[in-house]
């Protein structure tokens, strides 16, 4: 039936086959459980596009809505939380009726505020309804400091008084908060533990008894909301906290967690990067590239020089993606090349899109952002060059630059002229096919591998860089040398990806 053919009056909704899904005993947690195994038994995808969590989280989801309770998202940021809590409206009616007009979207069958019964009592069959979309029943709330009762559950409104001639003690002068008019729907509040402690108070009999008191009136409000919560652990300790007797009332603490692995990883950034974008020129992205990206935030998360209590986001590698493929882009609209392919080079320009979602450590501090993030992007290509080359013999590359050779490359080089520098490296261009690259690739694709083939040796301290950030031969550093900062020793910018391993290849974004 479509939204134009639902009925429009309580005497046309009881006779329709609506009817039966409207009984009293049908809470709002009793419908997401009830469509919640529906899906399950058709074994639908029960949420789409969120990846890593499909043995660990949603499992732990589900049993909380099976078991009709009101719930908390533990977990650093971004890890898709907020994304999480929104899906959950894929679990409701598609169409849900109230008493038009009714601020708290009385149910037609069972109105709890006095203006719906008052309504329903004169106008029995003829009271008119009307249809609110499963989306619509979200309601969400980013907690702050400033946050008042009031504005959660509601308050006395002399000016409603006034205008409406009532009593000020009346029910009808009532100005609802967001609990209230969230009712029959999903009520979200972000970062919990930023809610002053008497605000949190206020929850409890919401959640425990399902009702809402304004003003020390004695008006009581049996509503029908589902709580979900979201906070990051550390906040418990560090800017506020969750108090002990609203914990014990959320029935099920659900944890979440950055990717386990690399390639879920990859395939999180892939889906949420801004990569398919229309441009002048082809975008083609070397699969070993995004392994670099991806490894950077693995890497990241576990530098003791990095805040462990913050975390980091997976927002960082999927910015950093799409900071690297515009700098290609970028490079071959300047040099006026039909293919835009990202270099290691690229990935230092994206540096930007690293330092400031790091928060650092006392001793990552006092060496700096940039440098942090020149090292973990070093320390990302060494692990992947690894992955492609390991055991295989690439002697004759580093005797070209022990005999005095020495090559400069520059970011904005053009992709003819750089393939022209690297074909002078003995056997460098024929290793390239180890990364998936047949003969008849484009400049740019054999510019980025060669490249990238220097930087692998240059991470394993096979070849080293000058101060004009030149590649030349290696020398083995001293003793005080290998523990000095080394902050200067790398290139400028940035870099693209899409997943690979050994005997990859690239992507087409266009």
């Amino acid at each position: 039936m479509s939204h134009s053919d639902l009925p429009r009056t309580l005497g046309a909704l009881r006779s329709s086959r609506y009817f039966d899904q409207l009984q009293p005993e049908r809470t709002l947690k009793e419908e997401l459980r009830s469509n919640l195994i529906c899906k399950l038994q058709r074994g639908e995808t029960l949420f789409p596009g969120v990846m890593g969590f499909d043995d660990t989280v949603i499992p732990q989801i589900v049993n909380a809505i099976l078991s009709r309770h009101n719930f908390i998202l533990l977990g650093l940021r971004g890890q898709a939380k907020t994304r999480v809590a929104r899906m959950l409206t894929r679990f409701l009616d598609p169409w849900m009726p109230y008493i038009t007009g009714c601020e708290i979207r009385d149910h037609p069958l069972r109105p709890i505020c006095k203006q719906c019964c008052t309504r329903v009592a004169e106008s029995g069959a003829e009271t008119p309804i009307t249809w609110m979309a499963a989306e619509d029943r979200y309601v969400e709330k980013l907690a702050t400091p400033d946050v008042t009762i009031a504005d959660m559950i509601g308050d006395i409104d002399p000016i409603k008084a006034a205008r409406t001639g009532q009593d000020i003690s009346n029910e009808l002068t009532i100005h609802y908060g967001l609990v209230p008019r969230a009712n029959r729907g999903i009520f979200v509040i972000n970062e919990l533990p930023d809610l002053a402690g008497k605000v949190q108070v206020g929850l409890f009999n919401i959640m425990q008894e399902g009702d809402v008191q304004i003003k020390g009136y004695p008006v009581r409000l049996p509503l029908d909301v589902a709580l979900v919560f979201t906070a990051n652990p550390e906040d418990y300790t560090a800017r506020g906290k969750i108090i002990t007797p609203l914990k014990d009332r959320i029935g099920s603490e659900i944890r979440t967690h950055y990717p386990m692995t690399v390639p879920q990883g990859m395939a999180i950034t892939e889906q949420e990067a801004w990569t398919n974008r229309r441009s002048p020129v082809q975008i083609e992205v070397p699969l070993y590239l995004h392994e670099v990206v991806e490894h950077v935030a693995f890497l990241a998360r576990e530098d003791k020089r990095v805040d462990k209590r913050s975390g980091v986001s997976q927002r960082l590698p999927i910015t950093v993606l799409e900071n690297v493929i515009s700098n290609a882009e970028r490079r071959a609209l300047r040099t006026k090349e039909p293919d835009a392919v990202p270099r290691i080079l690229d990935l230092y320009a994206a540096l930007p899109s690293i330092t400031g979602k790091l928060e650092l450590e006392y001793e990552g501090e006092l060496k700096g952002g940039d440098a942090i993030g020149r090292e973990l992007i070093k320390s990302a290509v060494g692990k992947v060059f690894n992955s492609y080359f390991d055991g295989t013999n690439l002697r004759s590359i580093v005797q070209w630059f022990e005999i005095g050779g020495s090559l400069r490359l520059d970011e904005d080089m053009p992709a003819q002229r750089m393939t022209a520098e690297l074909g002078r490296i003995q056997d460098l261009l024929q290793s390239t096919k180890r990364l998936g690259l047949s003969e008849n690739e484009s400049d740019a694709m054999r510019a980025s591998a060669g490249e990238f083939i220097l930087e692998g040796l240059y991470a394993h301290k096979r070849i080293s860089r000058n101060e004009e950030l030149a590649f030349v031969a290696g020398e083995r550093p001293s003793r005080e040398e290998r523990g000095r900062d080394d902050r200067d020793d790398f290139p400028r910018r940035g870099y693209d990806p899409r997943r690979g391993g050994p005997g990859g290849g690239r992507r087409n974004l266009n």
